[in-house]
């Protein structure tokens, strides 16, 4: 290689380094680089309008703008949030206001509510050694949580204003919270504490018509509450939490309570939206209406999760540039009154049921229970007065039925007499009950249909007592929460379908349901007109219902104690005292004697089903017969 190629070679080696030394990026480009780099890595796919900044709070060890000169933080939060960027880096603050019922914490970390603490209340769990332990109890205090707008920006896609630090300014019984996007523009967050309970909330887009899409009519709010458990029966609470809402016009509805959910609606406008505890609820109320929106609940399969259900709605909120759209927050106990007065159908939050049950609840048993309680003072007293009520108002039912088994008891001696007769040929022993009773003018479905008639009250209140929060935490002789299961015995082992506990109130109820079959049963003889496997199977009934009652609110299970012990009182007393047996057989004989009526539908079908029994009886007898008789 000549001289000439080698100052040739060497002048293009430093021409090249040159244009390297001359086109390095600065200090100052290499921060920014380092900060796009570490955005890119936090979403997928990389979408840098989307991006959450990195918080400026030193102690959290992620602070990336720490590491920018100054010089080019302004340019970094203007690549990610546009008009918003004064707003995309600060230092969480807390601010609260309160009054005698409720203390609201604030983080100016989107503008939005970070915990509500119910001053008269508490969460009550058991610790390991089945003790109850008191803590304060707090709605809306998971770090999980958000509450945050989507802002569609000109040119920089979604902001979301959880990732935007507000200014906050307080005043005596409210705190505004300001988003600025520079010039006079801003987005406003305005709570004010109204009364014990409900707060007045405004949003206002000041000046946002260059910033904010052109053509966008509502603007999406992301709510995510992760509940927290706040009885000690869990199992209850988790079937009596999800979202309510309510579309105009329309009455109140819910995602599924036992299962994960999901409801879409984009036809009707939304009048409020409530996440509902069994007892509290963080209700979200639209002076107008809502848009469409989405509601879901999302249940873990484990018990033993730190969080009850996840419930988020997205909801569309009007956007109406630089005007206030109000609304109001409730977030407090599901107290019946309360919750009317809002006159929104609000108190059907509280899950006593549906149609006619709930119609029962809400009407007739909850306004009686609360005038007994006010008079009383006690709810496990008044429990006792409500059922004595209840009893007495459905004696007339209950002595048609005492009547009519009296009158089969009446009959016992024939009835014993048939069986001796026809032996073990069950279908011939029922037709000819059958016949007896018809002859006689007993309906043996007379003892039954009081009882059924009564089920809408028992199956109503099966569902009042776990859902009044006049129970909770309410102590009763040896329960300490009438809202939840007694744990009278605990037990170092849990049985299947049982538990870790034994309620008192549930195994006297059992023990009395099974004294009043059994003394029922000696009174009349109901093996004649019935399959065996009948009667054996009342008092299979009361030991197999006691492990579901075992963990039911012992609220109910006192009830059902209550209950049975006025049963016994009213059958005994009405036995020994009103029926006599001479003037029940003269009533019979009288029945006897006057022209028969034409069969009922009913007893017709009765008679021709048992008699196809008896046939296919006697036609399996007969082919055993000549079985028999071949193999011989």
């Amino acid at each position: 290689m000549d001289r000439n190629n080698i100052i040739g070679i060497v002048l293009i080696f430093a021409l090249f380094y040159l244009y390297m030394v001359l086109n390095a990026p600065s200090d100052e480009e290499m921060a920014a680089q380092k900060l796009q780099d570490s955005l890119a890595r936090i979403e997928e796919p990389v979408d840098t309008t989307a991006i959450t900044p990195p918080s400026s709070n030193p102690s959290d060890g992620s602070n990336v703008l720490a590491e920018v000169p100054d010089s080019m933080k302004q340019i970094m939060l203007q690549s990610q949030f546009g008009a918003f960027a004064q707003s995309g880096n600060g230092v969480e603050a807390l601010e609260s206001i309160e009054n005698e019922k409720i203390k609201i914490t604030f983080t100016n970390k989107g503008g939005h509510i970070k915990e509500v603490w119910l001053k008269e209340y508490k969460k009550r769990i058991f610790d390991d050694n089945k003790e109850f332990v008191e803590t304060e109890l707090k709605l809306l205090e998971d770090k999980k949580n958000r509450f945050e707008y989507h802002l569609p920006v000109m040119g920089k896609g979604i902001i979301k204003t959880g990732d935007l630090y507000f200014a906050a300014n307080k005043t005596s019984n409210g705190i505004t919270f300001t988003a600025d996007a520079g010039n006079g523009r801003s987005f406003e967050q305005t709570y004010t504490l109204v009364d014990e309970y409900t707060v007045d909330y405004d949003i206002k887009f000041n000046g946002l018509n260059g910033v904010i899409e052109n053509g966008t009519n509502s603007i999406t709010l992301n709510w995510v509450n992760y509940l927290d458990k706040l009885e000690n029966n869990t199992k209850f609470e988790k079937i009596y939490s999800t979202v309510y809402y309510k579309e105009t016009n329309e009455n109140p509805s819910y995602c599924s309570c036992t299962g994960s959910d999901k409801e879409v609606i984009d036809e009707q406008p939304i009048k409020w939206v409530s996440n509902v505890n069994q007892f509290f609820n963080s209700t979200l109320i639209a002076d107008e209406s809502f848009g469409a929106s989405t509601f879901e609940t999302v249940v873990d399969s484990e018990d033993d999760v730190e969080d009850l259900k996840k419930l988020e709605s997205n909801i569309s909120i009007p956007y109406r540039p630089n005007e206030v759209v109000g609304m109001q927050m409730y977030l407090g106990p599901n107290e019946f009154d309360r919750l009317k007065s809002f006159d929104l159908d609000l108190e059907d939050v509280i899950p006593y049921g549906r149609s006619i049950l709930g119609t029962i609840n809400r009407w007739v048993v909850r306004p009686l229970f609360s005038w007994l309680y006010g008079i009383i003072g006690n709810a496990g007293l008044a429990i006792l007065a409500l059922t004595f009520l209840i009893k007495f108002a459905l004696y007339p039912l209950t002595y048609k039925m005492l009547h009519s088994q009296a009158k089969m008891g009446a009959l016992k001696p024939q009835l014993a007499g048939m069986k001796e007769k026809f032996k073990d040929d069950q279908q011939k022993i029922q037709m000819e009950s059958m016949k007896i009773y018809r002859e006689y003018g007993v309906n043996p479905a007379g003892g039954c249909m009081p009882m059924v008639i009564q089920m809408p009250i028992w199956i109503a209140l099966y569902r009042f007592f776990p859902a009044g929060i006049e129970f909770r935490q309410t102590p009763f002789l040896w329960a300490q929460d009438l809202s939840s299961y007694d744990n009278f015995f605990n037990l170092p082992f849990e049985i299947p379908f049982v538990g870790a506990h034994l309620s008192l109130f549930t195994i006297l109820w059992v023990i009395t349901q099974l004294g009043y079959t059994f003394y029922m049963n000696s009174k009349m003889d109901m093996s004649a007109s019935m399959n065996p496997a009948f009667k054996y199977m009342q008092y299979f009934m009361p030991v197999m219902f006691f492990g579901f009652f075992n963990s039911y609110a012992s609220g109910l299970t006192a009830y059902l104690f209550f209950s049975m012990f006025f049963n016994i009182v009213q059958t005994v007393g009405t036995k020994s005292f009103i029926f006599n047996d001479r003037k029940i057989l003269a009533e019979l004989n009288a029945s006897k004697a006057k022209p028969k009526k034409k069969k009922g539908k009913f007893a017709t079908r009765m008679e021709e089903m048992l008699k196809e029994q008896q046939k296919l009886a006697e036609k399996k007898a007969k082919q055993s017969n000549q079985g028999k008789k071949k193999k011989k």
